[in-house]
């Protein structure tokens, strides 16, 4: 069965997970930075997705450490969470190269890929 596609801030929550565990502000902003300041999640969300990614099992806390008297999670992707990124960000490649196909045919975008 073919898993649903992945809204756009798993996506980029389990984008940012990538490089290695981080805890939940990091993860704020390092989905800032990559969407290039498009994708702002708020806390309510991030914590609402991770729950569910673990639930899930594509991702999981790595270590708890407390910080100025408070707990800081780190998360990290599971191998499930990698495979699911690689077959999402794989849909979502195809699909934007069967419009651009299209667009191109059509005389509606350029090689560069302005319209």
């Amino acid at each position: 069965m073919t898993e649903p596609p992945m809204r756009e801030p798993t996506f980029m929550i389990l984008t940012a997970l990538v490089e290695g565990p981080q805890h939940g502000y990091a993860i704020l902003t390092e989905v800032r930075r990559i969407s290039g300041g498009r994708v702002e999640l708020r806390a309510g969300t991030l914590y609402a997705v991770l729950d569910r990614l673990r639930a899930d099992g594509l991702a999981e806390v790595e270590r708890e450490e407390l910080v100025q008297s408070r707990m800081r999670r780190y998360y990290r992707l599971t191998a499930l969470g990698v495979r699911r990124l690689a077959e999402e960000t794989s849909r979502l490649r195809d699909n934007a190269e069967a419009a651009t196909v299209r667009l191109r045919r059509a005389g509606l975008l350029l090689e560069g890929g302005a319209a």
